[in-house]
């Protein structure tokens, strides 16, 4: 038998590194023959029509499939061919009918913080979609009763409170987010039909999926009876209000809510009602596109919208009415008016009240909320009376909602794209990332919720509303407060921890952590921050030694 010779490479690591080389020279080419495909629809449709291609093809592989084609053909044919992905079971259509009434009130323009220069820099064309939008697409439907069976619990859910995902949040912290460069939205599929029904009540254009996480739907159990389920739900949804030439315009309210009451099979709804919470004085976030490439600039901001809601005229009804021989007869009584339904009264065995179920559902959105953020002024009241610090966070936007801080503007998605990890968001789109980051990182980890809960009162507080209540001369110690609070802010996120009497013992603002928690342990000063070796997150090791470090100089008040 022929040996190998002393320097000859065994057999088979001869064949993985050919293999490997193989693998290398694959990917090299691909790469390459990708940039050159690029170069080359770069050149035959100039920067505008590489973006309107770029935002057709999903699949970014410089091809548009007849799928991906699809809102284009719509657009110019004015048809839309009848959907394949409808339900995943068609329902009967002589079922029970539910009508639905469409209620809106478009954004007040003079809430926006750009209306304050008067929009100046913005063109006319940016804010056309917005401005154009102002009655509902459809003021009311009549849908089957039956569809609405997407919102039953699952056989494992049917405990009150027990939060399920109706459509499943497919975005984290670690996953990034979905492309802003898109017009048209994807197809919904199962259970995402129903709500793309409703909410295209709304405006032509949902998006059932936000870009950023949470997104999807979530609901839980309210209340139950013999026959019936008072479902609460919340829904994350966006819309695009712009199309091509025009740039991508985003428009995404702090979150969708609201309750169905409908019998176990689905074959009767009672009532059901969705809306946006108009109780906060800023309910929407708002961004768009300056150009046509993915380095184009994105302006943001925020805004108040007075009303956004879907409601039932009344219980769903048989869309054919049959006699006791099960004979088909008209919808008119004798005197030709339409028959009168008399529905029987539902006896309620087990319930919760409707804000210990948005609640569940806020938790089930975003865990930091396992521990309460109450109102700014209660929250000084509670403090005061459990003797423990106001742990207080001050944004430009809510913090437990799709309305985050955000900055002026931010240079694409090739930046943004790295917020998501915290240190590593870069320029002015730290600002936007800041709010976000907060709350999928440190927020929610279980050594910051375990400290908050044992030694704060937790609040987070609108800007604008502090500067409102500072404004406010009818009570003098809540506007002192507000004043306190407003004294150490800095755009765009201010961690601040405070006496009860709102004496600020300690402050860090957001961009500043970020920067911190991004370097080295031994690159920061020690008379700053400290990392704990007990956590490996740097993130987390550093929020909890800035509210340690709080406790620490409340000391000497606290004990008084």
């Amino acid at each position: 038998m022929a040996m190998a010779g002393p320097g000859a490479a065994p057999p088979r690591l001869a064949l993985a590194l050919a293999a490997l080389a193989a693998l290398v020279a694959v990917k090299y080419y691909r790469d390459a023959e990708a940039a050159r495909r690029q170069e080359l629809a770069l050149k035959s449709l100039g920067n505008e029509g590489l973006f309107l291609f770029s935002s057709l093809d999903t699949n970014n592989d410089l091809y548009l499939s007849p799928e991906e084609f699809k809102p284009i053909a719509e657009k110019l044919t004015g048809v839309a061919p009848i959907s394949e992905f409808e339900e995943e079971e068609t329902p009967d259509p002589s079922g029970e009918t539910l009508s639905l009434v469409a209620k809106f009130q478009p954004l007040v323009m003079e809430t926006m913080t750009k209306s304050k220069d008067g929009f100046l820099g913005i063109s006319h064309v940016a804010l056309s979609g917005l401005r154009n939008w102002t009655a509902p697409a459809a003021p009311m439907s009549v849908l089957l009763a039956r569809q609405f069976k997407a919102f039953l619990p699952p056989k494992n859910k049917l405990d009150l409170g027990d939060p399920w995902w109706i459509i499943p949040s497919e975005l984290n912290i670690f996953t990034g987010y979905l492309s802003n460069n898109r017009f048209y939205p994807p197809p919904p599929k199962g259970k995402e039909v129903i709500i793309h029904k409703l909410l295209s009540m709304f405006h032509p254009r949902p998006f059932v999926k936000t870009r950023f996480a949470p997104q999807g739907a979530v609901a839980c159990i309210q209340a139950i009876s013999s026959f019936y389920y008072t479902i609460a739900f919340r829904i994350h949804a966006e819309f695009q209000l712009n199309e091509p030439p025009d740039f991508p315009f985003w428009f995404s309210p702090g979150q969708f809510t609201g309750h169905i009451i409908l019998s176990k099979d689905s074959s009767h709804v009672r009532e059901f009602k969705l809306f946006v919470p108009n109780n906060r004085s800023l309910n929407v976030d708002m961004e768009w596109l300056y150009g046509a490439s993915e380095s184009s600039n994105m302006e943001v901001d925020i805004g108040y919208l007075p009303q956004m809601e879907l409601e039932s005229t009344g219980p769903s009804i048989p869309s054919v009415i049959h006699d006791e021989n099960g004979n088909i007869i008209d919808g008119r009584d004798p005197s030709g008016e339409p028959i009168q339904f008399v529905f029987e009264e539902i006896t309620w065995q087990q319930e919760i009240p409707w804000e210990e179920a948005a609640q569940k559902l806020e938790v089930a959105m975003y865990p930091f909320k396992k521990i309460s953020y109450l109102p700014f002024t209660e929250a000084f009241e509670r403090a005061k009376a459990e003797k423990k610090l106001v742990h207080s966070i001050l944004l430009w936007g809510a913090l437990d909602d799709h309305l985050l801080g955000k900055g002026q503007h931010w240079q694409g998605e090739r930046d943004t794209a790295l917020c998501f990890i915290p240190g590593t968001c870069t320029g002015e789109a730290r600002a936007r990332c800041s709010g976000r980051t907060l709350r999928e990182t440190v927020l929610e980890s279980s050594p910051i919720l375990a400290l908050l809960n044992e030694s704060f009162i937790s609040s987070w507080s609108l800007v604008k509303e502090l500067e409102e209540l500072q404004s406010n001369r009818e009570n003098e110690f809540y506007s002192k407060l507000a004043d306190l609070h407003l004294e150490k802010y800095n755009f765009p996120v201010e961690m601040i921890i405070c006496l009860p009497n709102g004496t600020v013992i300690h402050h860090i603002n957001a961009n500043y952590f970020l920067d911190i928690t991004s370097m080295k342990p031994e690159d920061v000063e020690s008379s700053i921050f400290s990392f704990s070796t007990n956590f490996e997150d740097p993130s987390t090791a550093t929020y909890l030694q800035f509210l340690k470090e709080g406790l620490q100089r409340a000391k000497p008040y606290l004990q008084t």
